[in-house]
């Protein structure tokens, strides 16, 4: 199974649906909060452009957030993406 990496805040609402999406799917997730932390922040801004969360990726390939995860979904694409 992929690794997926998130970075997140506590109470983003689409982080944790995100979450949520992901947990079902039984994958393997690395956290990475970034509430209060300037440091984090910026990392997640130089490795992505973007600074909202969450911002997800599922190995090596930058997957976007909640919104581009769900359409994966609905796809039919994320569970294969999972399993490589």
């Amino acid at each position: 199974m992929a690794d997926v990496t998130i970075y997140t805040t506590r109470f983003c609402p689409y982080c944790i649906r995100a979450k949520h999406i992901l947990n079902s799917k039984r994958a393997q997730v690395k956290e990475i909060p970034v509430d209060g932390d300037r440091d984090m922040r910026r990392q997640l801004l130089e490795r992505t452009g973007q600074s909202t969360v969450p911002q997800i990726w599922i190995g090596e390939q930058h997957v976007g957030g909640c919104d581009e995860l769900m359409a994966l979904d609905r796809q039919g694409r994320l569970d294969s993406m999972l399993a490589s």
